[in-house]
């Protein structure tokens, strides 16, 4: 585990779980890109380095190809040097500042470190409230950031991306529950499930209730909490069937706790695909190293391990792609 137990019970475990449960939308970007050619990495197992009780991944040696593009690229650090990378830190295993820590561990900071040290340079990351990256990108106060940001169509406009973690949201159920698996519509006819309301995932099983309502079947009955331990409570008695949230946060809690387990995902933007991004400034060089970049950690294995320690294998992709299809504006 990246963390250890004592520390999950010091951040409130029941909270965590239902971040998943009723928080808001986690969102993405779409990638289709082919795998560039990079020096040889070192391995997952070599690179896999222990700090207390959180387990980080490191590149034992930049990669050359991004250091060559880097330097062809014109790109300035905003500190020479140093690559400032913008990170909000809110809750495991995406991000956040562990006890009795002063700087913010999970995948975004983990990626955002293997990214510098593939470009040659020292981590400096800057722990921001979610509202303040898009104006400190684009001013050039951070030159990236690694915080489970989505690619949109509009954001196109003013950063470009390069894509590194698809997007999901899961349906758990408790962990001895006799449901299987949720993929559809015909799987959630009649279960109670707790979602948060105004998101994404509403939206999703509100389609679905409206085909199985056309198709003469019971539609599921949508439950919603605005007490997080009431929610976490409503799981583990029966009185729910299921969770619908984003994934990745309900992963971390059925690791940590044990108590529940996944039995489906669907896309963060559906009907659409959607993926995570590092992103930058529109046209400042950076973006074509960062995504060789990240090409290379794939290939090296250093980026699964990453995604393996928080618990986030399915969200792993196969390349990372520049600017990809974005969700489109609304």
């Amino acid at each position: 585990m990246a963390i250890s137990k004592k520390q999950g019970i010091a951040l409130g475990v029941a909270v965590v779980a239902v971040a998943a449960i009723v928080g808001g939308i986690v969102t993405a970007v779409s990638l289709n890109g082919s795998a560039q050619a990079a020096e040889p990495a070192p391995t997952a197992s070599e690179a896999n380095v222990a700090t207390g009780d959180i387990q980080w991944v490191h590149l034992d040696e930049p990669v050359a190809e991004a250091v060559d593009a880097l330097k062809k690229s014109g790109f300035t650090p905003v500190e020479p040097g140093k690559l400032t990378v913008a990170v909000a830190a809110y809750q495991p295993p995406l991000a956040y500042i562990p006890e009795g820590e002063t700087l913010p561990a999970g995948t975004e900071p983990n990626i955002g470190s293997l990214i510098a040290e593939a470009l040659g340079l020292t981590y400096n990351p800057v722990v921001v409230a979610w509202a303040d990256w898009p104006l400190g990108i684009q001013s050039g106060k951070y030159d990236l950031i690694t915080s489970n940001v989505t690619v949109t169509e509009e954001r196109k406009e003013l950063y470009d991306f390069a894509s590194y973690r698809e997007d999901l949201l899961g349906f758990y159920v408790r962990s001895d529950s006799s449901i299987s698996k949720i993929e559809g519509p015909e799987d959630i006819s009649g279960l109670k499930i707790i979602v948060g309301s105004g998101t994404n995932q509403e939206q999703v099983l509100l389609t679905w209730n409206k085909q199985l309502e056309s198709e003469g079947k019971a539609p599921a009955e949508l439950v919603y909490y605005d007490d997080n331990a009431a929610a976490t409570l409503a799981i583990q008695s029966g009185r729910a069937d299921a969770t619908f949230g984003p994934n990745a946060t309900a992963a971390w809690a059925a690791r940590e706790t044990g108590d529940t387990k996944l039995v489906g995902t669907v896309p963060g933007g559906w009907p659409l695909t959607a993926n995570i991004a590092a992103a930058t400034a529109k046209g400042n060089g950076l973006i074509e190293p960062v995504q060789i970049a990240l090409n290379a950690l794939i290939t090296g294995g250093q980026y699964g391990e990453v995604l393996k320690i928080w618990g986030l294998e399915q969200e792993g992709v196969d390349t990372s792609e520049v600017n990809p299809q974005g969700l489109p504006k609304s």
